[in-house]
């Protein structure tokens, strides 16, 4: 099992020296989210820092964004960081494309279907020097002259990762793509019992197999060198799975482990804005079952026990530059490789 920090909480001022320290540690990638900044570009700048790690963004909103722009971004990457670039794409969910990012939203996943074989499309056209021929239900791209394409890829095809919850999408991840970024909010019941089910569909639909498959996940990790570092990363764990709790999304995984009506109880107080009070709804036998917490020391039996033949990547959130205890994180990422 591998481990992928992500860079999620970490100052963009911070994000190159933080990549640099998680090389040294032993990590095998880090990796951003598009929450409050551009993720290729926090990347690109972990890239200046190491050789090595794996650089992803886990992940990039496809829809506000052409096919074609990503296309190149993570062309350029890739080229620029000796192939280390893995490209993931989300679709978010319908509030945020209509009033946050002020695009349309139908179809999502037919639409994120599209997507990956429009970037297929204009990634082959660039390997092959063919005409670039893509007519699909959402996108259509007929346009390529030898100005505008950088030609052949010299280390190989990005690699194309998507976010999936639902069965559609996780189908079409084994079906189409390289890899899964399984949302945080999952538990190994539902990887075992969902997820892998739909992945094994989908790439027997296609005609392979999942070896090579990367699966991305791990759920909510709080760990650190001390129980008190654990006990708090738990209880911001505990807010985050109210947070997504709360969402309809994300139901179906409440609803594996019959808990489907604490999502009424968080949504009605969002409802009523009630933010302060959201952590506390949720009781410790659903946040345990999301959240692996043990300090460094003690978080590969964990993960182990919990996700081993589930997942091939964990993400662990990564610790601030300079931190006191990177001997620790360190000797906890050699130990997880080794599962």
């Amino acid at each position: 099992m591998r481990v992928e920090a992500s860079l999620r909480a970490t100052p963009t001022g911070d994000v190159p020296v933080t990549a640099a320290e998680l090389e040294r540690a032993g990590a095998s990638g880090v990796c951003d989210s598009e929450s409050s900044r551009d993720p290729m570009l926090t990347m690109a700048m972990a890239a200046v820092t190491t050789e090595r790690i794996g650089l992803a963004t886990a992940v990039t909103i496809a829809f506000p964004r052409s096919p074609m722009v990503v296309a190149y971004g993570a062309r350029m990457l890739h080229d620029q960081t000796g192939g280390r670039f893995r490209l993931g794409l989300g679709t978010q969910v319908q509030r945020h494309m209509e009033h946050r990012f002020g695009v349309p939203w139908d179809s999502p996943g037919p639409r994120l279907r599209d997507y990956v074989q429009a970037l297929r499309a204009v990634w082959r056209s660039w390997e092959t020097g063919g005409p670039l021929a893509h007519s699909g239900p959402f996108y259509s791209m007929d346009l390529m002259t030898p100005e505008f394409s950088p030609g052949p890829a010299p280390n190989g095809p990005v690699p194309v990762d998507i976010a999936a919850v639902n069965p559609y999408n996780l189908e079409l991840a084994g079906e189409l793509c390289d890899g899964v970024r399984l949302h945080v909010f999952s538990t190994p019941g539902y990887v075992r019992d969902v997820v892998r089910p739909r992945l094994e569909a989908g790439a027997a639909r296609a005609g392979r197999d999942l070896a090579g498959f990367e699966v991305y996940g791990g759920g909510f990790v709080a760990t650190g060198a001390t129980a008190a570092d654990v006990a708090q990363a738990r209880e911001r764990a505990r807010a985050r799975v109210a947070f997504y709790g709360s969402t309809l999304a994300y139901l179906p995984v409440l609803e594996r482990h019959g808990w489907g009506g604490l999502r009424e109880e968080l949504r009605e107080l969002v409802r009523q804005e009630r933010w302060d009070d959201l952590p506390g709804a949720v009781p410790d036998e659903v946040l345990d079952e999301f959240c692996t917490a043990c300090t460094y020391a003690e978080l590969a039996p964990a993960l182990a026990r919990r996700w081993a033949g589930l997942i091939t990547t964990v993400q662990l959130p990564a610790p601030v530059p300079y931190f006191a205890q990177w001997n620790g994180f360190a000797d906890a990422c050699a130990a997880v490789a080794e599962l």
